[in-house]
């Protein structure tokens, strides 16, 4: 039974998609369902990374960072409005959060250097979650991003040389997918929320600023992940069943990621020009 659970597929795919499954059926009733996404994250974290903090690495900080954005989420959905000033203040604090949890590398280069890259990557994890958090009413587009988010960022991670957030990336993707799986099997959609929304998009980005700064994702190809979320956007069959609304979605956020993996696969992490 270890040798199952050692399988990169099963610890990156297949048990956080179980495990996020469990969630969303067990919690949909309270609309809670959107805690598939850190349940995801957690279960891989478990198997990557074990229960520990210290020393506080950059890849313990995006894991803390994205548990602490369901949790961020969960207070957001319960007391707060939905609105353009919510969206800005979560932007924010994802933005700082991403300096946070990448100061130690950016304090050990150039200060012009370490600006434009902290400053890029802030304006990038900003961007991410101002823009799935716009999709929180509407679950199926939030879980279609998630999705396609999730497996895009992994591809690109692997593509880029990191393995690791490769895997983390993935079993966001898994998340997403149990959200989706279950509006597709019910036929009725499942409130996704920020618990939802914040969590996908923080740690997404994070982990492709991650495989950017410490691997070699081109800059390029990091950025264009920011079309998976955006694609979600694209018309819909309003009037068909909500399986045929999930699979078209996917389909839109699947392209899109497609984009970014492939200059990820071309370029190999080579600079532009």
């Amino acid at each position: 039974m270890g040798g199952f659970f050692d399988h990169p597929a099963v610890q990156g795919g297949v048990a956080p998609f179980v495990v996020a499954l469990v969630i969303v059926v067990l919690l949909q009733r309270f609309r809670l369902a959107g805690l598939a996404i850190a349940a995801a994250l957690a279960t891989v974290a478990y198997f990557l990374n074990g229960l520990t903090i210290e020393p506080l690495t950059v890849t313990r900080k995006i894991i803390l960072l994205g548990l602490a954005a369901a949790a961020v989420g969960f207070l957001a959905d319960a007391l707060l409005a939905p609105g353009r000033a919510l969206a800005a203040a979560l932007a924010i604090l994802g933005g700082a959060g991403a300096v946070w949890a990448f100061w130690t590398v950016l304090s050990q280069k150039p200060i012009a250097e370490s600006a434009l890259l902290g400053g890029g990557i802030a304006l990038f994890v900003a961007a991410m979650v101002a823009t799935l958090g716009e999709l929180q009413p509407q679950p199926v587009r939030a879980g279609g991003a998630g999705l396609g988010l999730g497996l895009g960022t992994g591809v690109a991670a692997i593509l880029g040389a990191s393995a690791t957030y490769g895997l983390y990336g993935i079993a966001l993707g898994a998340g997403a997918g149990a959200f989706l799986l279950v509006q597709m099997v019910t036929g009725r959609a499942i409130a996704a929320g920020a618990i939802f929304a914040l969590p996908a998009a923080l740690t997404a980005a994070l982990l492709a600023a991650g495989a950017m700064l410490l691997a070699q994702l081109a800059w390029y190809a990091m950025a264009l992940l920011l079309l998976v979320p955006a694609a979600a956007f694209l018309p819909l069959p309003q009037k068909q069943p909500i399986w045929l609304q999930c699979f078209v979605v996917s389909l839109y956020t699947f392209s899109a990621a497609a984009v970014a993996s492939l200059l990820a696969w071309h370029y190999g992490g080579r600079p532009a020009g």
